[in-house]
């Protein structure tokens, strides 16, 4: 199992910028997707964005496309998200999560990603 430590969340004001750190041990991540998923109370989870950790595609949910941005730096095993120009839509709770490359497919429920981090909160004020 892969474990994963999310950092960085916080109270910003609509229009400021925050990056989120999503911390990986446990595996090396070579053949998995790494992903950002959001939930607001009373909601299910919301895919945000999924990359492979080897590097090729990475899919955005159309709501966060040309605002976020996910990196990695794979010294330190550690998977980012560049949040710009948040709304107060975007006030959530994000969590990191990972899934093995078994599917040539980009996978965007939550439910079929079987490593999570503990979240970190958002708040996007108006």
């Amino acid at each position: 199992q892969v474990q994963l430590v999310e950092s960085g969340g916080g109270l910003v004001q609509a229009g400021d910028s925050l990056r989120l750190s999503c911390a990986a041990s446990g595996r090396t991540l070579n053949n998995y997707h790494l992903a950002w998923f959001r939930q607001t109370p009373g909601k299910e989870r919301e895919f945000v964005v999924v990359t492979p950790w080897s590097g090729g595609s990475t899919v955005y949910a159309d709501s966060v496309k040309g605002r976020f941005t996910v990196s990695r730096d794979n010294a330190k095993n550690t998977l980012y998200l560049q949040m710009n120009s948040l709304k107060s839509e975007d006030t959530a709770v994000y969590y990191c999560a990972a899934r093995v490359r078994d599917s040539p497919l980009t996978i965007t429920i939550a439910s079929l990603y079987t490593s999570w981090g503990q979240g970190t909160q958002v708040t996007v004020s108006s």
